[in-house]
């Protein structure tokens, strides 16, 4: 666990960099919406580093694991702590966000998620409780092996919370400024991970190895 958080931790930092050459390059006053036009190149660029780093995240979480279930927790813990740490390195390098009500792009695939920052942090928070509970139970000798509720719930969660990321394509895609993020619809879609969790972590199998 405490190599995984160093690695997240890290990479965090090296992702908080790339972007401060990024800001400094197309938005030396400051990042703002509405978004700017970067050259083809630098889009296709953009992409592929944020591809590799789903990579690299999954990769970690494959390599610290020992089952399917650990490596995706372990996948889970990397992904949260790497993405919290990321604005913690952008609040040092650039003293932003001001608030966690600034406004970011957290995503570009396949079109541009924007949200508040406070969003991907509560994702992330989840994300990590949700693979540190995971993980102790199966280190404890018990099975997971959540329900066909849990897996609807979980479903449902991804579904509204990306709806709130990708619903105002006029700032993405057209060069406006965002409408009012929808916190009341985002804190529904959380409530369904968490209830996802509450379900798995209730109804999973017994201990290891019982008939």
């Amino acid at each position: 666990m405490a190599w995984v958080s160093f690695f997240a931790i890290t990479f965090g930092l090296v992702e908080a960099v790339v972007v401060v050459y990024l800001r400094g390059l197309y938005y030396p006053e400051g990042f703002v919406f509405p978004l700017k036009m970067i050259p083809q190149s630098h889009l296709m660029a953009e992409l592929a580093r944020e591809f590799a780093t789903i990579v690299m995240l999954i990769s970690v979480g494959a390599i610290a694991g020992i089952s399917r279930w650990q490596k995706f927790s372990y996948f889970m813990i990397a992904f949260g702590i790497w993405d919290i740490f990321y604005y913690v390195w952008l609040k040092v390098f650039l003293d932003w966000p001001l608030s966690l009500a600034d406004w970011d792009i957290l995503f570009l695939i396949p079109i541009p998620w924007i949200g508040p920052v406070i969003a991907p942090i509560v994702i992330s928070i989840l994300m990590i409780i949700a693979g540190w509970a995971i993980i102790r139970r199966e280190e404890g000798g018990n099975s997971f092996s959540p329900p066909s509720s849990s897996w609807v719930l979980g479903g449902i969660g991804t579904a509204v919370v990306l709806f709130t990321f990708l619903r105002d394509t006029g700032a993405t895609l057209k060069g406006g400024v965002p409408e009012p993020f929808w916190y009341w619809l985002f804190g529904i879609g959380a409530m369904f991970y968490a209830g996802a969790l509450y379900v798995a972590l209730q109804k999973s199998g017994g201990r290891k190895g019982d008939s």
